[in-house]
């Protein structure tokens, strides 16, 4: 599967919303968390966007679903920083509902295309 470019895929796109929805509850965040939580979590979600992209670019299906796999890895860690999040009372349920939504609907997007890579290969 090769598109000519990987901003065509949606599932590409939707984890930049999800990157910027991110970078916002961020800045909510205690300066205190600026290079602990907030940085954790901002690293994860660049990951996801940036190994979908990096996937798309290589050779062969069986990579891109590695990248896939890498992004999947990302999302729910970024998943469980944002659970963290709540639990010591930095951001509550109604700050972090779209995000999580957005996960969820990125983690779909993820496995059907995965699984649609697999079955062609």
């Amino acid at each position: 599967m090769k598109s000519s470019d990987y901003r065509e895929l949606i599932v590409w796109q939707k984890a930049m919303t999800l990157t910027k929805e991110i970078y916002s509850l961020v800045k909510l965040l205690p300066k205190e968390e600026t290079y602990a939580l907030s940085n954790q979590m901002r690293r994860a979600v660049v990951s996801i966007p940036s190994n979908i992209a990096e996937g798309e670019g290589r050779n062969s299906e069986k990579d891109f679903v590695r990248f896939l796999s890498q992004a999947r890895g990302s999302l729910w860690e970024l998943s469980t920083q944002l659970e963290i999040c709540e639990q010591v009372g930095y951001l509550n349920n109604e700050q972090t509902e779209c995000a999580f939504g957005m996960i969820i609907e990125v983690s779909k997007m993820i496995n059907s295309l995965s699984n649609s890579l697999l079955a062609r290969s």
